[in-house]
């Protein structure tokens, strides 16, 4: 039984799994080839800047210029420092004998002989040599107003200091560049991305839960009960973190489980227990039984009777059904063939006398239930819901309890819907739920009037009567 209702959770759980685990793995094979481009784009930037390293340790494009420099102004200086020699050849009796302002020119001659000495004695063919003079040039060139002397010693330390600050720039530079490659290198490839967690959006699953709903509408399933299983599947699906594509099914199993449970899930009379009382009291439990013609109200009150009988109680019958005809007769043959004592009067008498007789036959016999059948009415005949009415004035039941045929699915909703309305309903019985492949009216009756399913009709017998249990109800739909 319930197979369609079954067919249609099992479908929904299958798209969610295949929606949201598709997805994941795009992502998955999206992310393994943005990492690989990352790391060959590493290794690349890497390498580039090894090499660029390398030559810049030997020869930064700065130094270049400067060299570029120097050897203008080392050609240029040469011929200065020619012409000078020979005037200083010429002139050197002249120098000592004068001492006026040509003391000036002595002073700076002898301070550029000095300089032209102590560039001579370096080695000019050495690289090291070579840089610090051009840095040198290239300093004294900036601090005109210095002394040459001083200029010369200080430039030394200030070139050395530059060329460390450069060489400590890109030494950083590359260090960083490192550090980056190997944090690249340290994030986890794509082939292992799926099992990292991935969150359910609604978009994930917005368009399947729609499919369901429209499935469970075409099941049979009542338009708000329809609704509130998406909107609770929803809720406890979006946000959730799966690492598998075995967590999204079993989520949203999980997730229909739940819904289809506070569905079903309804407070109402435990029978057994009120039995039990009525026993200890000696005053009997009054169950009046309503429906619409057609629905198998008549077997159905048999078949509790056998339930109880089994049970070690001693039902009485009612045969309230005076409009019918036949419905005496009938009801008298499942009584006889039960062993359950029936109370009955003629055609046409007051079905309100008839229940009044049974309970007091009850009364007198110390039995426990009094089971009254009622007259099969359509919820729309007026007078027929006033003559129920009638019986329920006269005898007060303890419970009313609607009789539905689970084959005619939403009707049988609003057929407890209008009983509900007249007479107010305490719990409901649905016959022919083993023929019910849809199941929509064992899902939505119940919520709907907010009463409980106490029985299921699941057969011709009089012992194919079962209790209604909403963990029964959830494994026969989502059951494995």
């Amino acid at each position: 039984m319930f197979e369609s209702l079954k067919k249609k959770f099992s479908g929904t759980i299958g798209k969610i799994s295949d929606q949201v685990s598709s997805e994941e793995e795009e992502a998955a094979k999206e992310k393994e080839e943005k990492a690989k481009a990352a790391l060959t784009g590493d290794q690349l930037t890497e390498d580039k800047a090894i090499e660029k390293t390398e030559t810049s340790s030997s020869e930064t494009p700065g130094d270049t210029d400067v060299k570029k420099e120097l050897e203008t102004e080392t050609v240029s200086s040469g011929k200065d420092q020619k012409v000078k020699d020979k005037a200083d050849k010429t002139s050197g009796q002249d120098e000592s004998d004068e001492e006026s302002p040509k003391g000036e020119d002595g002073e700076k001659k002898s301070r550029f002989s000095f300089f032209r000495r102590k560039s001579d004695s370096k080695d000019e063919d050495s690289k090291k040599t070579s840089e610090d003079e051009i840095s040198k040039d290239k300093i004294d060139s900036k601090l005109k107003t210095a002394d040459f002397s001083e200029t010369t010693d200080s430039t030394g330390s200030a070139t050395d200091s530059v060329i460390d600050a450069i060489d400590s720039g890109k030494s950083t530079d590359f260090e960083k560049e490192k550090e980056t490659s190997g944090k690249d290198e340290d994030e986890p490839s794509g082939l292992f991305t799926f099992a990292t967690h991935k969150t359910i959006s609604e978009k994930d699953i917005d368009d399947i839960l729609f499919e369901l709903e429209l499935a469970l509408l075409e099941g049979d399933v009542a338009m708000e009960v329809a609704e509130q299983i998406v909107k609770s599947v929803k809720e406890d699906l979006v946000g959730r973190k799966i690492k598998r594509r075995s967590d999204v099914a079993k989520f949203t199993r999980e997730a229909l489980k739940k819904a289809i449970s506070d569905i079903l899930v309804v407070d109402g009379p435990n029978l057994e227990e009120l039995v039990q009382n009525a026993k200890k009291t000696g005053e009997p439990l009054k169950i009046m039984f309503v429906g619409v013609n057609g629905t198998g109200k008549t077997t159905t009150i048999s078949k509790i009777a056998d339930h109880y009988v089994k049970e070690g109680y001693s039902p009485v019958i009612a045969a309230s059904d005076t409009f019918r005809a036949g419905a005496i007769e009938q009801i008298s043959y499942h009584a006889e063939k039960v062993g359950v004592k029936i109370i009955r009067h003629q055609k046409g008498a007051d079905p309100a006398a008839v229940a009044y007789d049974a309970v007091e036959h009850a009364r007198a016999k110390k039995k426990e239930l009094v089971l009254i059948d009622t007259a099969g009415r359509m919820q729309t005949n007026v007078n027929l819901m006033d003559e129920m009415k009638k019986i329920q004035r006269v005898v007060k039941p303890d419970l009313a309890i609607f009789v539905g045929d689970a084959l005619t699915g939403n009707d049988a909703v609003e057929q407890a819907r209008k009983f509900d309305d007249a007479v107010g309903v305490d719990g409901i019985i649905l016959t022919k739920a083993d023929a019910d492949a849809k199941g929509g009216a064992a899902l939505s009756i119940g919520h709907v009037i907010n009463k409980p399913i106490l029985f299921l009709g699941v057969g011709q017998g009089y012992g194919d009567i079962m209790e209604f249990h909403p963990d029964w109800m959830v494994e026969q739909v989502l059951g494995d």
